[in-house]
Parts: C-alpha cells; structure tokens; sequence
C-alpha cells in the first residue's frame, strides 16, 4: 500500500493518472467524480476485459467497483491510514459485448475501522449489469 498522499478529490487528472499506475493501466477505468459520498468511474468495455465467450468478464466488473469502493473508503480513513478491501460481493445481472460501463459506489457504513459501500454499474441505456458490495478495512499506512 502506498503512503502516498491521495489527491484532492476535485482532481480528477490526478486521480485518473494514479489509477492508469496501477490496475488502470490494464483495464481501462476512468474517474468522472470522486468525493467521500460518491465516487464514479468507467469502463471500457472490448476485448481487454472480455471473457473466453466475447462478453464482460464478472472479475474485470468486480475490479471496476472495488477501485470505486476503495477511492471512497480512502477519502472517508483519518490521515495515515488508507482503505483495504477485505470482501466483495457481485451479481452479474446481464451481459455486455462493447461499450462503456459506469459504476457509481455509495457508502452504506462508513465505521472507525471498517466500511461497507454499495457499487451499481450499470450501461450506456441505465440497464444494470452488476450490482456489488464491498467492505474495506481502515488500516495504517506504514
């Protein structure tokens, strides 16, 4: 876990550069809003993210709603200390061949510890194609 400070949530380039140095530079996730009670980021949907079957691959979503949940975790931890996903649950509601996913994470719980986010994506028409949630740990940086 870095130690690096987190960007100021209105900076979405820094946090889209953040994202494309890690994970982000091989599932193609983009920020378009990041605060404590809401985060919201997409994906491409093509062939990087595609299962043997030519459709969205559940772990790529499962990776597009825990980076959602764990941006705003971490914005929600005291100072030194970061977010860690310890569970995650999803539902994969219908298939995508192409296009763009948006997943907006919202918090259910946010605990001294522990907190517990709802993640939606849904597609390009607002049909839901995952439904998940995650519960992250609050642990120290160092």
């Amino acid at each position: 876990m870095t130690s690096e400070p987190m960007p100021p949530s209105d900076d979405l380039d820094a946090w889209n550069a953040r994202m494309r140095s890690v994970i982000g530079g091989v599932i193609p996730i983009q920020f378009e809003h990041v605060a404590k009670d809401r985060v919201v980021a997409t994906m491409v949907v093509d062939h990087r993210v595609h299962q043997p079957f030519g459709v969205l691959h559940g772990g790529a979503s499962v990776v597009l709603a825990e980076s959602v949940a764990s941006v705003g975790a971490g914005l929600n931890c005291p100072e030194g200390m970061g977010a860690v996903g310890q569970e995650i649950n999803a539902n994969h509601i219908r298939p995508k061949r192409d296009g763009i996913v948006r997943a907006v994470a919202v918090p259910v719980h946010i605990g001294r510890t522990s907190q517990v986010w709802t993640i939606e994506i849904r597609d390009e028409d607002e049909r839901l194609i995952c439904i998940a949630r995650c519960t992250l740990a609050a642990v120290p940086l160092t």
